[in-house]
């Protein structure tokens, strides 16, 4: 196991940039649409949904990587060894954060695939009706503090883990090119993290309590 560890860790660091992270970022945008109105945001979950081989390119490109990344990153960070405590550097202050936002995240994916796909999956709900299920959960006070903890979460795991990720594959070698990694990938954190914030809170608008069709008389 220690042998392989490297390419294991390498694995892991790229499936957590592709394709996970292109899940994440297809969540950010077909979620944006929310903040146009429901006829939107269902019109991008059906053109997703028109895609050809759509469910073999989600096993494939994001159920199972998506997998691997949260098995294998919860293995890591139980066997991380955090010194936060007695050194306090930022970075060292980040890789706690990035372990803890793994965890954090991984409990929330899990949740919301439970509380969407699987739902659509399971035929307890139509694509065309999320957006009354997600303003059912921003709604509640409760499942929106989780919501936003979760979308926090992931938005820093993802933009912090490319930091790491540029790191550990040598394209961010020196001190400078690392500082300047890092403003990008924190202001890219911010923005990713209000379009998010956006996305929950449109849900709250009245207009997601019924079906689309009955607001556009089809």
């Amino acid at each position: 196991m220690m042998s392989n560890s490297y390419y294991f860790r390498k694995i892991h660091s790229l499936l957590g940039v592709i394709p996970v992270g292109f899940f994440l970022i297809e969540h950010l945008l077909t979620n944006y649409e929310a903040t146009k109105g429901p006829a939107a945001f269902v019109d991008q979950i059906n053109w997703l949904n028109g895609l050809p081989l759509v469910l073999l390119m989600e096993i494939v490109g994001i159920w199972l990587p998506l997998l691997y990344h949260a098995v294998y990153g919860l293995y890591v960070a139980y066997q991380s060894r955090n010194n936060v405590s007695s050194y306090g550097y930022f970075r060292n202050t980040m890789f706690m954060l990035q372990r803890v936002t793994g965890v954090l995240t991984f409990l929330f994916v899990a949740w919301h695939l439970f509380e969407t796909r699987i739902q659509v999956a399971l035929g307890n709900v139509k694509h065309e009706d999320l957006g009354m299920t997600m303003h059912d959960i921003a709604t509640n006070p409760v499942l929106f503090t989780v919501y936003l903890v979760g979308i926090l979460s992931a938005t820093f795991h993802f933009t912090n883990g490319l930091w790491s990720f540029l790191v550990s594959w040598g394209i961010t070698v020196g001190p400078r090119a690392q500082r300047i990694s890092s403003v990008i990938w924190m202001t890219a954190f911010v923005v990713m993290s209000i379009m998010f914030i956006m996305s929950l809170t449109a849900f709250t608008g009245t207009e997601f309590q019924v079906p689309v069709e009955v607001q556009t008389g089809h």
